[in-house]
């Protein structure tokens, strides 16, 4: 008894010396391993006189119960010291304030739309919307398009297939957001319908359109916004003041000069383009086309449901696009659709 007494002290003291796992594990393996002391001792056994045998066979089990035991606690305790130093190399300050994501920004493209409905919403202009998919009546002929207009044919204009595998030349993506005016003064004189006067109509159809066409300054894809207004005595004067007043709030510009140039569209009688020059920066002293404007044609407000005879109107059109890549001095229509980041980032 005596030498187990001996052998588990001696075992406990190597086990708590030992300051890492492999060497507890070294130190098990001289007590309890195959050719460690007590299992030399349980060998031995057998050569003992039966009558000893049982005696010192319980005191063998006892004196490996203590020693197991003593070498449980030691594992627990190299396992517990080794959490704590990891612990301590990993500690995190909780008081130290957080480390936030970075916040993303909106498109360019859609920060602008955004800024122009807030201008046109703030001189009381309402904002339509339409389907994207439209009828060739909403596009083209309500809009006074002559059937052989080169707007309609398939090399201008996505005509879509039908069930039958077949081009239908009445279904197109909306090649402007024009359709959307048609379709906001339709539901404004049913609306009104039984009224003595029609009240004005202020919108703005802001949106996608669609067109084949694609290199560094156009898009298969691209934005539009064009605005209506229809009342009893509109006229040019009131487009010239809406727009530029836009313009050089939009560009933050009050030097900025605007003009417009007779042009041609089938839908407004008389028609321009405008321009516009800024008087500094890159862009200093040049004109840059904007936009097509002009009173709305007679055909145009017969179609819509207004009596030509005694409501006028003006109706215009812009691409945020363009204005967009004005504004931020973008030269590549592309940079909108390539998605990334390093671009878009730059937009918060």
């Amino acid at each position: 008894m005596d030498n187990l007494d001996q052998l588990v002290a001696a075992a406990t003291s190597d086990f708590a010396a030992a300051t890492e796992p492999a060497k507890l594990e070294d130190a098990k393996a001289r007590y309890l391993g195959k050719e460690g002391s007590l299992t030399a001792l349980l060998k031995g056994l057998g050569k003992l006189p039966a009558e000893e045998r049982k005696s010192a066979g319980a005191a063998i089990n006892i004196a490996k119960e203590r020693i197991e035991s003593a070498l449980t606690i030691r594992r627990d305790a190299l396992k517990n010291a080794q959490l704590e130093a990891q612990l301590a190399t990993e500690a995190l300050d909780v008081t130290l304030p957080g480390r936030g994501l970075p916040r993303g920004s909106l498109h360019p493209v859609t920060i602008s739309l955004d800024r122009i409905e807030q201008l046109f919403r703030s001189i009381g202009f309402d904002v339509a919307d339409g389907p994207e998919i439209e009828t060739d009546w909403h596009n083209f002929t309500a809009l006074n398009t002559p059937e052989n207009h080169p707007a309609r044919s398939m090399h201008d204009t996505f005509y879509l297939l039908g069930e039958d595998g077949r081009v239908h030349d009445d279904v197109l993506l909306r090649t402007h957001t024009s359709p959307v005016q048609i379709r906001a003064m339709l539901a404004h004189t049913e609306r009104h319908r039984n009224a003595d006067t029609m009240p004005e109509l202020r919108v703005i159809c802001p949106g996608r359109v669609y067109r084949v066409d694609s290199d560094a300054t156009h898009s298969p894809m691209f934005h539009q916004v064009e605005g209506l207004w229809v009342g009893e005595k509109v006229s040019f004067a009131d487009l010239k003041g809406v727009v530029a007043d836009f313009l050089r709030r939009f560009f933050e510009s009050d030097d900025m000069k605007v003009r417009f140039r007779p042009s041609f569209f089938p839908f407004t009688e008389p028609s321009a383009e405008i321009d516009v020059a800024f008087m500094g920066g890159a862009l200093e002293g040049r004109w840059l086309e904007i936009a097509g404007c002009g009173m709305v044609h007679p055909n145009v407000l017969r179609c819509g449901g207004f009596d030509p005879e005694k409501y006028t109107g003006f109706a215009f059109g812009m691409g945020p696009d363009r204005l967009t890549m004005l504004r931020y001095g973008i030269n590549d229509l592309r940079l909108f659709f390539e998605g990334d980041l390093r671009f878009l980032a730059q937009f918060k």
